[in-house]
């Protein structure tokens, strides 16, 4: 088996390769760059309310649960350290951002429905 072969560049991975540039040109529009990141904080939040309910309600899973939460979190926060290195465009962070205040909004609103 030679392993100094290049892969097969497929369709799925000739469209997939180039669509973080696409992304970051397509967002240049103001307008089209602040419903990205709305979209994504409306869906992370989503998602953040849906784990606490659906963990809630089985109660055996809560401590595991938790734990990954957190570390879910905490990897979002490490990795925001080279994005704020990194210079030009800053959607990656901006959604990065974005999503972590989602989810932990997600998660605070639910545990407050509890008290």
């Amino acid at each position: 088996m030679n392993s100094s072969r290049p892969l097969q560049r497929t369709r799925l991975q000739q469209s997939l390769g180039g669509a973080w540039p696409r992304l970051e040109q397509w967002s240049t529009n103001p307008w089209r760059r602040l419903s990205l990141l709305l979209i994504v904080l409306l869906g992370t939040f989503f998602i953040g309310n849906a784990v606490s309910t659906i963990i809630g309600a089985r109660a055996f899973l809560d401590p595991p649960a938790a734990l990954i939460c957190v570390a879910m979190i905490e990897l979002a926060i490490r990795a925001r350290r080279p994005l704020l290195r990194r210079s030009g465009d800053r959607l990656g962070l901006q959604l990065l951002d974005m999503s972590r205040i989602g989810f932990c909004y997600g998660l605070l609103l639910e545990g407050f429905k509890l008290l």
